[in-house]
């Protein structure tokens, strides 16, 4: 069983701009973004693997880590998949929290969404896109990445929430449970 979850509460950055909003995004410190044209449509479903994802809606379309409590529906939960991209290679700790108070952390690993990089933790390729926006012009030479990862929950039942790393250069486009069996 797969459960998409909604990020719309923790959404605060945009990463995924049209042509014609150049300057309105912000993924990283030099302002570029993905272009929105060449990715699922904002606010429907996009399958990877198998997995559900719910696509951000258009504006602030992503979780830029900052330690966000994510609460979680009930159920014996073994993994959450991770729609998303870092702005260096980067892994962090999310934190798994229990209906008894107990934290367990888990890595999570995400490879750099630079263009023509390969993934470094065993990440499958969601979407590479054609080209890349900067604030003033499309560059049409470059190749951005979105990943799907997974992480794993090693104590499947009670999780109430995860908790995301303070990690700013780690963003988050979509998150699912899966409960196997």
């Amino acid at each position: 069983m797969m459960r998409p979850l909604s990020l719309a509460p923790h959404l605060n950055n945009t990463g995924l701009t049209g042509e014609d909003e150049l300057d309105g995004g912000g993924f990283n410190i030099w302002g570029n973004t993905f272009p929105a044209g060449e990715l699922p449509p904002a606010g429907g479903t996009a399958v990877v693997g198998e997995v559900p994802f719910l696509f951000p809606v258009a504006g602030a379309d992503n979780v830029r880590c900052r330690g966000q409590r994510v609460d979680v529906p009930a159920g014996d939960w073994d993994w959450v998949h991770v729609l998303g991209a870092a702005e260096r290679r980067t892994e962090d700790l999310v934190e798994v929290h229990y209906a008894d108070g107990s934290v367990r952390g888990q890595w999570l690993r995400m490879s750099d969404f630079w263009p023509q990089t390969e993934p470094r933790f065993g990440e499958v390729l969601a979407f590479r896109c054609r080209h890349m926006h900067y604030p003033r012009h499309v560059q049409r030479t470059t190749s951005p990445a979105i990943w799907a990862q997974r992480v794993p929950l090693t104590v499947p039942s009670g999780v109430v929430a995860l908790v995301l790393p303070d990690n700013p250069a780690l963003h988050v486009f979509a998150l699912t449970l899966q409960a196997v069996g």
